[in-house]
C-alpha cells in the first residue's frame, strides 16, 4: 500500500489539532532563514536529490534529539513528543521552482508522514503510480520505499512537517526493527547529522 488512511493513527488527529501551534513556529523558524540550513549540508547523502532550494530544520533525527531546535521551538518539541515511535523530525522547506527527483527510501521499517503547514497550489508528490496534493492542516502518510518524487512551483515555499515513525509489524519483526534502528542510532552518519544541526541552530 502506497498511502495509508491518517485515521488509522490516532496520534495523526491530535497533530492537526495543534497545527497553528506549529505553523507558528514555522513563521518564526523562516524568520531567521540563516538558521535553516539545506539538506545536502547537514546531510551529504542528500546532495543526489536536493539543492539549495532544499531546507530543513531538524528537531529529531534517527531516533537523536536536536536540543537546540527543541529549547528554540518548545511548543512544536512537545507537540513531537506525544508521538509514538518517532524516529526523526523536521521542518522540510521545499523552495519556488524546486524539484526532489524520483527516489526510494531504503528501509521498510518505517512510514512517513507529512503535515501540510504551507503549500502553493500545484506543489505536488508522486509515490509509485499515485499523484497527490498537500493540502494546509491536513496529513498524509505514506511508504517511502516506493519511488517517489515532489515539486513546487510556487510561488513561496512548500513546506511540511515531516515526521518518520516505526512501522506497525508483528511482535518479532517489530524487535527485530526497534533493535536495527538502535544500532543506526549510534551511527557516525547519524551523530554527524544530528551535530551539524545543532551548529547551523547555534549561529547567530
Amino acid at each position: 500500500m502506497r498511502f495509508s488512511e491518517p485515521a488509522d493513527f490516532p496520534w495523526i488527529h491530535d497533530l492537526e489539532t495543534e497545527w497553528k501551534v506549529i505553523r507558528d513556529d514555522l513563521d518564526v523558524a523562516l524568520a531567521d532563514r540563516e538558521r535553516v540550513p539545506g539538506f545536502a549540508t547537514i546531510s551529504p547523502r542528500q546532495r543526489s536529490i536536493a539543492d539549495e532550494r532544499s531546507k530543513t530544520l531538524v528537531f529529531h533525527f534517527f531516533g537523536r534529539r536536536v536540543d537546540e531546535n527543541c529549547a528554540r521551538f518548545p511548543a512544536t518539541a512537545a507537540v513531537l513528543e506525544r508521538i509514538p515511535d518517532l524516529t526523526t523530525a523536521m521542518f522540510s522547506i521545499l523552495g519556488e521552482g524546486a524539484h526532489i527527483p524520483p527516489h526510494f527510501g531504503p528501509y521498510k521499517g518505517i512510514l512517513r508522514y507529512h503535515l501540510g503547514l504551507r503549500v502553493p497550489e500545484g506543489a505536488g508528490i508522486r509515490v509509485d503510480n499515485e499523484t497527490r496534493s498537500w493540502e494546509e492542516v491536513r496529513s498524509m502518510i505514506f511508504d517511502d520505499t516506493f519511488e517517489h518524487e515532489a515539486w513546487n512551483p510556487g510561488p513561496g515555499d512548500r513546506v511540511v512537517l515531516f515526521i518518520d515513525i516505526l512501522r506497525p509489524l508483528p511482535r518479532a519483526l517489530d524487535q527485530f526493527n526497534r533493535g536495527f534502528f538502535q544500532i543506526v542510532k549510534n551511527t557516525a552518519t547519524v551523530r554527524e547529522v544530528q551535530s551539524k544541526a545543532s551548529a547551523k541552530s547555534r549561529t547567530a
